[in-house]
Formats: C-alpha cells, structure tokens, sequence
C-alpha cells in the first residue's frame, strides 16, 4: 500500500478510496465452525497448496490449522459482492495455566532461541499483556497483480472483478493488521508480536506502523523475523487518513467480539 499524500487532491482520493474499502468489505469474527472451516480453507489454499509452508491438518476438507488456534480470535475480511472471504489473521493469546505450546506464543514455540532483545521479550512482560499477529492471509483473487485470466475458471463467473473494484485491494493487508491492533485494544491487550519476512514491515511502515525487530532472522518459511509494537506507537504513528477505517473496524468488530461464545471469552477478555 502506498503512503497516503497530504495534498488536498491527494487527501480526498485516500478518502474515496477508503469509503470505497468499507462499503465493499466486512470484517467478520469467525465464530461458527462453519466460518473457521472457511477460514482454515484459506489458509489451506495460501499456506499448503501456494506457498507449500504447512502441510494440510485436513487433507480431505482442505483445511490448514494448528494447536494455537484453540487460543485465538479469527477474523476474516469478506467481499459483499460475491460472498469470498478475501483475507484472514488470527490473534493467539496465550493461557497462561495452559501447558506448553498454549502458554506461549508461536513465535516463542518455533523460534524461542533467536528473540533476543534484552527488554522485549515475552518472558519479560506481564503475561496477559500481549498477543500475536499471526496468519495473516490474503486469497489469491484479491492481489491486484492478479489477472482474471491468471486464475482458472472465473471467465464469465462473479469473481471477475472490475478495475475500480481492484484499486481498493491493496488495502488488504493494511485492513488486516488494523484488525489486528483493533482486537488487541478491545481485548484490553497493549503489545503485539508478530513474525515478518522483511518486507512486511517495509511495506506497514508507509502506513505508520513501525515495529521493533526483537529477533534474529531465522529459516522459517524464508528469512523471517520477530518484531514487535505496542498499542500506544501504533496508534500515534497511524496515518491519519487510515483512522476512520480504524474506527469502522472497531465498530463492526466490537460487537462481535462480545457474543464470543463463553469458552471463546477467557481468551478475549482481559
């Protein structure tokens, strides 16, 4: 996503642009089995069968998920249009009575020997401060480097997309990580980690979210990296054009969040 420009001109595309966003995308907790299923197939669909990153937990349904994802809040951005889910994240709370790997982040599960900065560190902070970022996915269909043509199938189909429609997709990720730091807020959390290729957290800066790199690049799927950043620098480096859509998602999210299903609560409320 490119950074949003301060001229007037420029201000009042971003503007439409984001008026656009919201009007064409929901952002959705994934509550019932039946949406976890359409998340999981996702990140089956990016993770397994794209990227070749994990193998499938669910070959036959064709569904990727692990053993965090019984401490986590799933949210999914879906087209209105056509019904598609067009990308999901997930954040993983720890339970701290829970035994290892649910008392930990993932991060710390796969990667516990490269996090290395002296202060921000998860064994150093109050246990239910913090939580993880984690994958993060966007569908194929909504990259605007994609062509209709590129993809088998969706000739004549609904999921054609206009140019006007493809100009709001590289909000996406953006949209994504927003959803990220609006859950944390409203879950009372206030630092976040996450693992990054490091282009990712190039890529946030144009949009004000400077991360912390806390580790040492590792091999995990490619050349990745722990960072971290907390509510408060989120916020204040947030573009300002991006907080009405900050807003919007804490809004649609806010009341989802609260018809969590009990045993789904503990680990969405502080």
């Amino acid at each position: 996503m490119k950074p949003f420009s301060s001229s007037t001109k420029d201000s009042d595309e971003s503007s439409q642009l984001l008026d656009q966003f919201m009007d064409e995308f929901r952002f959705k907790l994934a509550r019932s089995a039946q949406d976890k299923e359409r998340v999981y197939r996702l990140r089956y669909d990016i993770y397994c069968e794209e990227l070749g990153y994990e193998k499938p937990s669910d070959p036959f349904k064709k569904l990727e998920y692990d053993i965090h994802d019984q401490n986590s809040i799933h949210c999914m951005v879906e087209h209105r249009r056509t019904g598609l889910v067009a990308g999901c994240v997930r954040l993983v709370i720890p339970a701290p009575s829970s035994p290892p790997p649910l008392n930990q982040l993932p991060l710390q599960s796969y990667g516990y020997q490269s996090l290395t900065h002296p202060t921000l560190h998860p064994d150093k902070l109050p246990p239910d401060s913090y939580y993880e970022i984690s994958r993060l996915a966007v569908n194929r269909l909504f990259r605007s480097k994609i062509r209709d043509s590129d993809v088998p199938g969706v000739s004549g189909n609904p999921t054609v997309f206009t140019n006007e429609e493809r100009r709001i997709f590289p909000l996406l990720v953006s949209g994504l990580f927003l959803a990220g730091y609006a859950l944390g807020r409203l879950s009372g959390k206030i630092q976040v980690f996450a693992m990054m290729e490091p282009r990712l957290p190039r890529l946030l800066a144009m949009s004000g979210f400077h991360f912390t790199k806390v580790g040492e690049t590792i091999d995990f799927h490619g050349r990745r990296s722990a960072y971290y950043i907390d509510r408060q620098k989120a916020e204040q480096g947030m573009q300002k054009a991006l907080m009405p859509l900050y807003l919007h998602i804490q809004r649609e999210l806010a009341p989802q969040l609260e018809e969590l299903p009990v045993h789904e609560a503990r680990v969405s409320c502080s």
